[in-house]
């Protein structure tokens, strides 16, 4: 499975918004930070804030915030929010080609709890856990003010590294 660039790109955003909390971003200081197109990024944006996940202004002085705290924005959440395929293979498609076998394969069943196991991890993180190094990521984003410091002691909601 491979997630498309458009989920990379949301992360990217709400991971960019994550180490500036105080302040608004705009659409060209993330294009710029990760080298992407504005272009790609608004379409994200909106997504992000009919989702609930940001923030954001229009015009002048405008610019996007995080509408959560980075705690309570679920990773696995977020991808659900921004995918909308995840028939691994062709027999998971409603209304999808048959196949022959399907009635003694054990393909699509292991197949489908991949997928589950593949959202549980997701959903063990949150933004703050994958904030932990904010000042690190915002040196390498070449910030002009200091970041805050860790978002979260602690990886994953219900485990610790």
């Amino acid at each position: 499975m491979r997630l498309t660039f458009y989920t990379d790109y949301a992360l990217r955003m709400l991971l960019y918004l994550g180490t500036r909390p105080n302040r608004t971003v705009t659409i060209s200081e993330v294009a710029e930070a990760y080298g992407v197109s504005k272009n790609h990024l608004m379409k994200v944006a909106t997504h992000l804030a009919a989702g609930g996940y940001v923030t954001a202004t229009r015009g002048n002085g405008g610019g996007m915030r995080l509408a959560q705290k980075p705690e309570d924005i679920v990773v696995g959440e977020v991808v659900r929010h921004t995918e909308n395929d995840f028939d691994l293979v062709g027999c998971f498609e409603a209304g999808g080609p048959g196949c022959r076998i399907e009635s003694a394969c054990l393909l699509r069943t292991s197949l489908r709890k991949a997928l589950e196991a593949f959202f549980r991890v997701l959903d063990d993180y949150t933004l703050a856990d994958l904030l932990v190094t904010r000042p690190l990521m915002a040196e390498l984003f070449h910030l002009d003010e200091p970041a805050e410091g860790p978002a979260s002691p602690v990886l994953g909601k219900r485990r610790a590294w």
